[in-house]
């Protein structure tokens, strides 16, 4: 048999199934919140930056906490129409809870 007709076989089935295995990776789902229900735009939030210590004083005990996870580590601080996600003992984001879809079922 011909070396290059070989070496073009090999070529072609190595290139396949790299291509079906990076597929099983490459998924991506997209979620859509309508604008409406992203929470209330008159709720404050905390600015990137203050300290675990800044937003007690500011914005008070949160009703729960999670973690801190992973490295570097990551807490979420749970308030009443946001959530607040620190990196260490900083603000590293805040974002507004949605709002409860209401259940046109029930109106």
């Amino acid at each position: 048999m011909n070396n290059s007709v070989l070496i073009k076989g090999l070529v072609s089935v190595v290139f396949f199934a790299s291509a079906s295995a990076t597929s099983l990776y490459t998924h991506s789902e997209e979620i859509r919140i309508p604008v409406g229900s992203q929470g209330e735009n008159s709720v404050e939030l905390p600015n990137r930056g203050l300290s675990s210590k800044q937003l007690l004083s500011q914005f008070g005990e949160p009703l729960q906490t999670n973690g801190p996870v992973g490295s570097p580590p990551i807490s979420q601080w749970h308030y009443d129409g946001f959530v607040v996600y620190l990196e260490g003992d900083y603000v590293i984001h805040a974002v507004r809870k949605p709002k409860p879809q209401k259940n046109s079922a029930s109106e």
